[in-house]
């Protein structure tokens, strides 16, 4: 499906820039003050706020009056579904990229050039996306349960400001060492009509629900994801142990998983993922909580600036 398209309201003036300041390999600040005088330059009204709440209230309380031209993140992923989690739908929300993988900037071609950024808002086109719900925190492009999540959380225990490649060693080496792959139960609802009438629950060891066809290190687990269906891509992986995960991993690589007889896929609007032992689960890269927790489509929960090609 192709996502809605619009345009912002000629008359919306008013760009609010938020700075996540643990976000990026490097420092953003002359970026951002380049933004902020190209903007300014086009007789935008420009106010920068390090400040998360603090930036969401004022976002929230201009787009009711209609005269927010777009809230921008300037940071990584994280920062993105910090912001959605935090404002109205309908609110006009794009990036800087900032972060580490910045996987919602690449899908959305978002330049990480003030020039493009400030392009993108003075044309003032934006789409509508669906975004997705897992307990009461929103995210934009996956969510996961099992070896990868517990990777996350170690992660996220041990952060001392960015975040880089090379912060995952220890973590993974610690799962590697630590995680025994506890058994997954995922069921959907009866009223889901893409799962039809309930089923029997599909166990698994690995469990990935995405909302965009994105993942970190360029494995493409789902890569028919469609941010405009209503739906969730749901892959699941049967067998636990290092030994299955690299050669899940293979099969992701050489698109080959989906030939897998222990791979199972599957569109649902929701879904709930429980287990008898403690498993954690992760959204958008960042630490979510730990199962059971039901997780559902937003439909056109997400309004997004987009480059103007």
């Amino acid at each position: 499906m192709q996502p809605s398209l619009s345009l912002l309201p000629p008359d919306a003036s008013r760009v609010l820039i938020l700075v996540n300041p643990t976000a990026g390999r490097r420092r953003a600040w002359p970026r951002v003050n380049r933004l902020v005088e190209l903007l300014e330059q086009r007789d935008f009204q420009v106010q920068v706020s390090t400040e998360l709440a603090e930036a969401a209230l004022a976002a929230n309380r201009w787009h009711g009056e209609g005269r927010l031209r777009a809230l921008v993140g300037v940071g990584g992923d994280g920062t993105a579904a910090a912001l959605v989690n935090r404002t109205v739908a309908g609110l006009p929300i794009t990036m800087l990229p900032a972060g580490n993988e910045n996987l919602l900037a690449r899908y959305l071609r978002l330049d990480e050039d003030p020039e493009a950024c400030c392009r993108s808002i003075a044309a003032g086109r934006v789409i509508r996306l669906d975004a997705a719900r897992a307990g009461d925190r929103i995210f934009l492009l996956m969510a996961s349960c099992g070896f990868d999540a517990d990777v996350v959380h170690r992660l996220h225990r041990r952060r001392r400001g960015h975040i880089r490649t090379s912060s995952y060693v220890r973590p993974i080496l610690d799962s590697i060492r630590g995680y025994k792959y506890p058994e997954l139960q995922i069921t959907c609802d009866a009223d889901d009509p893409p799962a039809g009438p309930r089923q029997t629950p599909l166990a698994a060891r690995w469990l990935f629900a995405f909302n965009l066809p994105c993942y970190g290190g360029g494995l493409r687990i789902a890569p028919q994801a469609d941010g405009s269906d209503g739906l969730l891509d749901i892959c699941t992986f049967r067998r636990g142990g290092l030994r299955h995960g690299l050669a899940y991993a293979a099969a992701i690589y050489l698109q080959r998983h989906f030939r897998l007889a222990d791979f199972a896929h599957r569109r649902l609007r929701r879904l709930r993922v429980a287990s008898a032992a403690e498993v954690p689960y992760q959204l958008d890269g960042d630490p979510g909580g730990f199962l059971p927790v039901e997780i559902e489509a937003l439909p056109q929960r997400l309004t997004l600036v987009v480059p103007p090609a």
